[in-house]
Order: structure tokens, then C-alpha cells, then sequence
């Protein structure tokens, strides 16, 4: 089992805006998988992070949002890197229908996930926190909110597989109901 270094202190120069994807770079480093699942993409998630060389390089922060870098890319998933300040998050949101994993590599994170509702009554958050070296699988029909709730900086990598074509942002109306506020989509809103 290999040991998982944290920050306390980001280096918050600016980020260059030309470092957004290295696919090419790596797509022989990335684990392999044949058919993706959600146990499988964990796996994959986990190796990958043994595997700092990888993904070191691409850790920059910034004080305005959190950061998210393609790391690269496989015929079956796609693999992300992304860097949180405290308070920093993703608002409640979808993967359009692909599988996902992440592992969290420094730090720790708070995921927030949609449970379904039970008859008659508001959708439920149910919360939990991951630290440094846990992992988490979820399937395409997952909808959650990650953040970095604590008081350090967190690192985390995310595969999703098929790699991400879609993603549908929620917000929970008076009643509890998670209602769509907005359709991304690969390639123009990201």
C-alpha cells in the first residue's frame, strides 16, 4: 500500500490555461480496461494513483473555482485531475450516463449524494467524507456534489467511462425535488 503526501500549502501562481488536456501524453501510462464498470473504474482509479508521476505534474490550484485537467483518455473511460480549496465544489449534477470512480489522493472531500425519494415524501442528501486514500465507484445514474469541506486543500482523480459526452446540473426545489438547471455538454461548455 503506497503513502498518500498532502499540501497544506498550494502554490496559488496562475494556472496556464493551455495545460487542459494530455491525453496523448499518457494513454499507455492509464490501467487498462476491457469492459467498464463502476468496480472495475474504482480499481482502475486506484492504480492510477500509485502511479504520482502521472498526475503530479498537472496539480495547480486556483483561488476562484476548482480545477479539472484531462489527464487522458482510453478506448473505454477517461481520466481527470482535479483540485479543490476549502469551499470549493461541484454543485449537485449528473455524468450523462457513464460510470464513475474517484479516488482521493490528498486531503479529504464531502459527497453529497441524491438518494431516491420514497413515496410521497422530498428527495434526501445523504452525506459522507472521504479522506486521503478512499475511493468511490458510482453508476450512470448517480447524481451527487462533491467539495472540499475541510480546511485543507484536496487532490482527487476521476474516471468516467464511456468518457463524459453529457452532464445535467440539479438544484432541490421547496418541495425536495432535484430539478435540471442546466445541460453541458463536452467539447462547448467544457
Amino acid at each position: 500500500m503506497s503513502t498518500i503526501a498532502t499540501r497544506t500549502t498550494p502554490d496559488l501562481s496562475p494556472t496556464p490555461r493551455g495545460t487542459q488536456t494530455r491525453a496523448a501524453d499518457v494513454a499507455d501510462e492509464l490501467p487498462t480496461i476491457r469492459r467498464v464498470t463502476a468496480r472495475r473504474l474504482v480499481s482502475a482509479a486506484q492504480r492510477l494513483a500509485e502511479q504520482r508521476s502521472v498526475w503530479t505534474p498537472l496539480v495547480s490550484w486556483s483561488p476562484d473555482e476548482r480545477l479539472a485537467v484531462r489527464v487522458g483518455s482510453t478506448a473505454t473511460y477517461e481520466a481527470w485531475l482535479l483540485t479543490w480549496l476549502p469551499g470549493q465544489s461541484t454543485g449537485l449534477h449528473d455524468h450523462g450516463g457513464s460510470y464513475g470512480a474517484f479516488v482521493v489522493v490528498e486531503g479529504a472531500l464531502e459527497e453529497a449524494t441524491l438518494a431516491p425519494p420514497r413515496r410521497h415524501q422530498p428527495a434526501a442528501l445523504v452525506h459522507r467524507t472521504l479522506d486521503a486514500g478512499r475511493a468511490r465507484s458510482f453508476g450512470p445514474h448517480h447524481v451527487h456534489e462533491v467539495s472540499c469541506r475541510g480546511t485543507v486543500p484536496a487532490v482527487s482523480l476521476h474516471l468516467y467511462g464511456p468518457a463524459l459526452a453529457s452532464m445535467r446540473r440539479y438544484l432541490l426545489d421547496e418541495e425536495g425535488r432535484a430539478v435540471i438547471v442546466a445541460r453541458e455538454r463536452a467539447g462547448v461548455d467544457w
